[in-house]
């Protein structure tokens, strides 16, 4: 009788095991999904942020080409004036009658370039701070962005 009672537990013990496996697997199921769901998640949230920052860059090297350009036609612009400025004193200078007159225009020339190079230099600065923030203003608004969703969550 023994023999039967042992079979009885036996099987009793079994029947416990299997249904503690099953709940279990059902827990692990679960637990699998919902990391699988977040894991899901997180990638979306990642390409979306890989996208955004691959926008950010494109408005960064158009603006960095516009303003690379509009640098280079201004310096363009300064160098030609600059230049017709100096042939214009060469032609005044081959015109002078006398070498007081060539000093006197030579020194008129010097101080009117080095007026005129402190004027260019204000035009070019404010040209390039004018740049610098085209360039800053996607980043900032990148930056902007980054922080109202890092708050958000």
């Amino acid at each position: 009788m023994a023999r039967i009672d042992d079979k009885a537990d036996e099987k009793n013990r079994t029947a416990c095991v299997l249904a503690m496996n099953l709940k279990t697997s059902g827990h692990l199921d679960a637990a699998a999904e919902e990391k699988s769901g977040q894991s899901t998640g997180a990638l979306v949230e990642f390409a979306s942020d890989a996208e955004d920052a691959g926008r950010m860059l494109r408005t960064i090297f158009q603006s960095a080409g516009a303003v690379g350009n509009e640098l280079s036609l201004e310096t363009v612009a300064l160098l030609r004036t600059n230049t017709e400025t100096a042939f214009s004193h060469l032609q005044a200078l081959g015109g002078a009658k006398a070498p007081s007159e060539a000093i006197e225009l030579q020194s008129n020339f010097l101080r009117q370039s080095a007026e005129m190079c402190v004027e260019q230099a204000r035009q070019f600065q404010a040209l390039t701070i004018m740049a610098a923030a085209d360039l800053a203003r996607p980043i900032n608004d990148g930056l902007e962005k980054a922080l109202t969703d890092f708050e958000a969550t």
